[in-house]
């Protein structure tokens, strides 16, 4: 599968939100954005042995998995393992801030030592045909990005990693939360740009702040090769995906309604309780789905309030959309 072209625009890995309940959602929006996993770290699968994290559906696809660590061995044998289960990419997690990924000497941390990241990368590539590729920050702390930044990619370019995305923020590793590093320091956009003009055989995607397709269009046109949008896509899933195959890949396919999304969710939330699951793991991914329209707040506290109780079914979805349509007739 030529991965490059679904790259054009992606949904970010999200820890806790783009698990594989998710993305089957979210590939009902958009059949040719590329799909990342929540990141899944190299220890859990190589000597944890969690392979059930590796678990997704063939209707996925194109997807990606993300993977976090520090040890280039393992990180190859967590991407042979990748590569087993079907991903058809695997990705090096470079940009978490949190204190959790601090911890195990990887995330954000390792814009420090590019060159562990390139021994990582040539090992991972050495092990897989998949492609691999790197998600990055601009640098972090005091670390100077105008510097640091193009001696990262020269470093994972030279190991041969072709695709790198770089969130356009750095990352304060010291005296921010993760949560105050989404919107501090601020974004830096030029400098991406900057280093697709410097390594143009590199494909750049940016990330980072991006909230909708008609941002995406401008950076694709400004001559990035991707854009990867993260917490827009969770929220507002519909407005970021439902019409990307038109405006992003050209394909001509319409935007699907939300409402038929939802219908054709059913089917597989019956598959998934049927097999021993929980309603809720499904319908908290689509609590955004009809955001910012009319009967919106009132599908959220359907499933909010019901889907957790026990024996809730897929006729949740059913009863949300007729209380959606009463809300609507009396307004």
């Amino acid at each position: 599968m030529q991965i490059n072209q679904h790259a054009r625009l992606s949904c970010a890995p999200m820890m806790d939100w783009t698990d594989r309940h998710c993305r089957y959602f979210h590939r009902l929006l958009s059949r040719q954005a590329l799909l990342y996993t929540e990141m899944v770290t190299a220890p859990a699968l190589v000597r944890g042995g969690a392979l059930h994290l590796l678990d997704h559906a063939p209707e996925e696809h194109p997807v990606a998995l993300q993977l976090g660590g520090s040890d280039p061995d393992e990180l190859a044998e967590a991407a042979r393992l990748g590569q087993a289960a079907g991903y058809d990419e695997i990705n090096l997690n470079v940009g978490c801030p949190s204190d959790r990924v601090q911890s195990g000497t990887f995330g954000a941390v390792l814009m420090k030592d590019p060159a562990l990241v390139a021994r990582a990368v040539a090992a991972m590539r050495a092990e897989v045909d998949a492609e691999v590729t790197v998600k990055c920050r601009l640098g972090v702390d005091e670390q100077e990005a105008e510097e640091v930044l193009p001696a990262f990619i020269e470093a994972v370019a030279s190991a041969g990693c072709e695709r790198v995305i770089i969130h356009a923020r750095k990352a304060w590793l010291q005296g921010l939360s993760p949560k105050e590093n989404r919107d501090f320091p601020p974004l830096d956009y030029g400098l991406v740009l900057r280093m697709k003009t410097r390594f143009p055989q590199m494909h750049v995607s940016v990330n980072g702040g991006i909230a909708d397709l008609e941002t995406a269009r401008e950076f694709l046109d400004a001559g990035l090769d991707g854009v990867m949008i993260g917490r827009a896509a969770y929220h507002a899933p519909w407005d970021v995906l439902a019409d990307a195959d038109r405006v992003i890949f050209a394909t001509g396919r319409p935007a699907p309604e939300a409402r038929d999304i939802a219908l054709e969710l059913i089917p597989y939330i019956d598959d998934h309780i049927a097999a021993g699951g929980r309603l809720h793991q499904v319908t908290r991914h689509m609590l955004g789905l009809f955001a910012g329209r009319p009967g919106a707040r009132v599908w959220r506290r359907v499933l909010s309030e019901n889907a957790t109780k026990r024996g809730a079914d897929s006729s949740l979805i059913l009863h949300a959309l007729d209380e959606m349509d009463a809300a609507q007739r009396a307004a």
